[in-house]
């Protein structure tokens, strides 16, 4: 639960990594004003400005998105996971298995799925929740929370969501961020993209 305090030369270091990255894993461009499909669900986004969605997934249900790089700003939509799965792709179910949202997820245990996923997934230590309440999400009374982490590069993070239960699936939206400026840079452009999503056939 520990927060350490920012590094700006490791930020700046990551800022070129990203960048030099950038062209090769930013290549399905998605474009404003354009309604799409998020991940072969029925869950769908009208980007309200061109963003980059990366041809790799990191899971069945899930896509990311981005402006700059996903180091800077990493936007995930989950499109109707069902249960029994998890958030994104176990790499070894034995050695190191991820938790599963279940029929009995509630939505208030939305944010510890999330954890527990961040914990397992990008082996981090350091993990916060600094805010959670009710809000609609899709249409449905969803969940609203915060938090912020230290990811494996240890530049600390924070991060924001939105999540609703719908015919037993769940959809989520989630952003991270370099908490030092880029968090900050891009959180109105999230929530304006967040707002924009729906579903169908419900």
């Amino acid at each position: 639960m520990t927060i350490i305090k920012g590094r700006p030369w490791a930020l700046a270091g990551l800022y070129v990594a990203a960048l030099g990255a950038h062209p090769a894993y930013a290549n399905a461009y998605r474009e404003k004003g354009k309604t799409v499909e998020i991940a072969g669900s029925n869950m769908m986004v009208t980007p309200p400005r061109d963003w980059n969605r990366l041809d790799q997934r990191p899971g069945r249900y899930a896509e990311t998105w981005t402006l700059d790089g996903e180091q800077l700003n990493d936007v995930t939509f989950y499109g109707g996971v069902e249960p029994g799965a998890p958030l994104v792709k176990e790499r070894n179910k034995k050695r190191d298995p991820l938790p599963k949202f279940t029929t009995s997820t509630l939505l208030i245990e939305i944010p510890e799925l999330l954890e527990g996923t961040y914990r397992a997934y990008k082996k981090i230590g350091g993990f916060k929740l600094t805010g959670s309440r009710p809000e609609r999400f899709l249409g449905e009374q969803g969940v609203y929370f915060t938090y912020e982490y230290i990811d494996s590069d240890e530049l600390p993070r924070k991060g924001e969501a939105r999540a609703v239960l719908i015919g037993n699936r769940l959809y989520m939206a989630t952003f991270d961020a370099p908490r030092l400026h880029y968090f900050d840079r891009t959180l109105a452009d999230f929530r304006a993209l967040a707002d924009t999503a729906s579903i169908s056939n419900r």
